[in-house]
C-alpha cells in the first residue's frame, strides 16, 4: 500500500500501487477536503529522505545514527537521520521551522515539537545522545518512565523510547558500539 498526501488539508490517502505502472498518471478526491489532485506513478522525492527499510551499514558511518520510527496505527515505518547538535522531533505540519526530524503522523499524542535528542562527542570523542522532552502535553518515555521537565537522560544504541503512542529505536553507527 502507498500513500499520498492532500496538498490542501495535509490527510493521507492510501492505495494498492501494484495496480499501477511507473508513470501513469493518477487523479484523486480527497475525501475529507474534496480537493482533486494527480500524481505520476515514479520515486518519491521523500524516498531519499526517509527510507523504509533499515538503514545500511555505509548510511550508518556517514551520520552520526539515525532514529527508527516504529509501525503503529498512526503510520509506516520510519528511518530519520541524525545530525550533531540538537536533533527536534515533532509531528509533521507544514511551515513548522522549528521540527528538523518531522514524524509523519497522524497522532494526535504526538506535539509539534516534542523531544530532542542533542547529539555530541565525550571527552574521549565517543558519540553521546542526551534526550529531553519538548515539553511536551502527553510526556517522553524512557524504559516506561516519563522524562520530567527538565530532566535529561543519555541513551544508548538500540535504546526505545515512546513519544505520544509513537514508539521510536535509537540506532547508533557500528564505531560507536
Amino acid at each position: 500500500m502507498k500513500r499520498v498526501r492532500c496538498p490542501k488539508c495535509d490527510n493521507f490517502i492510501t492505495f494498492d500501487e501494484t495496480k499501477y505502472e511507473a508513470g501513469q498518471s493518477l487523479v484523486f478526491q480527497c475525501p475529507d477536503c474534496g480537493k482533486e489532485f494527480g500524481i505520476r506513478m515514479g520515486v518519491s522525492k521523500l524516498r531519499n529522505q526517509q527510507k523504509d527499510e533499515n538503514p545500511t551499514s555505509e548510511e550508518m558511518d556517514e551520520g552520526v545514527g539515525t532514529i527508527i520510527v516504529i509501525e503503529n496505527v498512526f503510520h509506516y515505518k520510519q528511518v530519520l537521520p541524525l545530525k550533531m547538535g540538537d536533533n527536534s522531533i515533532g509531528r509533521y505540519m507544514k511551515g513548522n521551522p522549528k521540527c528538523n526530524l518531522p514524524i509523519e503522523t497522524n497522532d494526535p499524542s504526538i506535539d509539534m515539537n516534542h523531544c530532542v535528542i542533542n547529539v555530541s562527542r565525550d571527552k574521549k570523542g565517543k558519540l553521546k545522545y542526551v534526550l529531553r522532552d519538548g515539553p511536551s502535553y502527553t510526556g517522553t518515555f524512557v524504559d516506561n518512565v516519563i522524562l520530567g521537565d527538565k530532566e535529561r537522560r543519555v541513551i544508548e544504541n538500540d535504546t526505545l523510547f515512546t513519544i505520544g503512542a509513537t514508539s521510536v529505536i535509537l540506532k547508533t553507527p557500528e564505531e560507536d558500539k
